[in-house]
């Protein structure tokens, strides 16, 4: 009877740890979901409008997402619910390459969240802080925006003409990430968006700014012991831009994104991305070289991921 009882607490106990597993595992891709899900659904209006040659910006931005991120259908889980704060810090530079405005930008950004799940009636939290993926992203003017000076940009406010421009965001993998670790804030892995976006004026005071852009991921070689792919995202922005005067505008803001089903060893994953979002932006010149942007968006559709709230915050400074 003895030994019966002592099988039966044993195999109790292995439930146990195999359930928790389950768990740490759902959360792990839900955290994973996220960050695929937060790099195709950025809004980001006037990101190919030009600025006067030796132009340096220099940005330190607050965001905060709140909501539901739905993981693998095919894991069991219910729901997972974060809340995540995140502070990045931008340096961007204009120069002439090949007599047309170009832009380089480096972000060091540092993210502190917690993220909870229910599996089986039991709850788990996790919580993560430290620094995410750096990104450089470089933007080069293909017509519409020579390389100018303060007189030509400022012709160019007057009288704004179609722009095409070009992009190539790289992800690298510097954020924290701890093989041992479920969840972390790096991604282990490098990512680029190639990208083609187009500025064109409806008004003197209305822009319409479209890009078109495909996330391209490496693979995560120490996903839980095992390698992660990711197949890529196409992603869509649109943006109705208002001029309000010099500096203050405003954006209706959405976007499209499609793909990123992942492969976890040799199981593909029902985690298909087909996600909408929309969000409004709203920038305010303070004296001549600072500004605040403040937005926020919304999910639209969600089928995978992406069903959150983020709000922004972030101030300018230029010379």
């Amino acid at each position: 009877m003895g030994e019966a009882s002592a099988t039966a607490n044993k195999n109790e106990y292995f439930l146990l740890i195999r359930r928790f597993h389950g768990v740490c595992v759902a959360l792990s891709a839900a955290m994973c979901l996220l960050w695929s899900a937060a790099s195709a659904q950025e809004l980001m209006p006037r990101a190919y409008w030009p600025t006067p040659n030796g132009t340096n910006v220099f940005v330190v931005a607050y965001g905060r997402s709140v909501g539901d991120i739905v993981t693998d259908p095919s894991l069991p889980v219910t729901g997972v619910d974060s809340k995540i704060d995140n502070l990045s810090f931008t340096y961007q530079r204009t120069f002439s390459l090949f007599e047309r405005t170009a832009k380089v930008q480096f972000t060091v950004p540092y993210s502190r969240g917690d993220t909870e799940g229910i599996v089986d009636n039991m709850l788990l939290r996790r919580h993560t802080s430290g620094l995410v993926d750096t990104r450089i992203r470089f933007v080069l003017n293909l017509q519409g925006a020579p390389s100018m000076d303060k007189a030509a940009f400022g012709e160019l406010l007057k009288n704004p003409r179609t722009i095409i421009g070009a992009s190539l965001l790289i992800q690298a993998p510097t954020g924290q990430y701890e093989s041992d670790r479920l969840i972390n804030n790096g991604t282990n892995r490098w990512s680029v968006k190639p990208a083609i976006g187009m500025i064109v004026p409806v008004h003197p005071t209305w822009l319409f700014e479209a890009e078109l852009g495909v996330w391209l991921f490496g693979d995560n070689n120490d996903f839980l012991g095992q390698t992660r792919e990711q197949k890529p995202v196409l992603s869509t922005e649109f943006h109705l831009i208002k001029q309000i005067r010099p500096g203050l505008w405003a954006s209706l803001d959405a976007n499209f994104y499609v793909g990123g089903q992942t492969n976890i060893g040799d199981t593909t994953q029902a985690n298909l991305l087909r996600n909408s979002r929309v969000g409004v932006t709203f920038v305010m010149p303070i004296k001549h070289r600072h500004a605040f942007r403040t937005s926020y968006s919304t999910g639209a559709v969600t089928t995978t991921g992406g069903d959150f709230e983020m709000f922004s915050l972030s101030y300018f400074y230029a010379w």
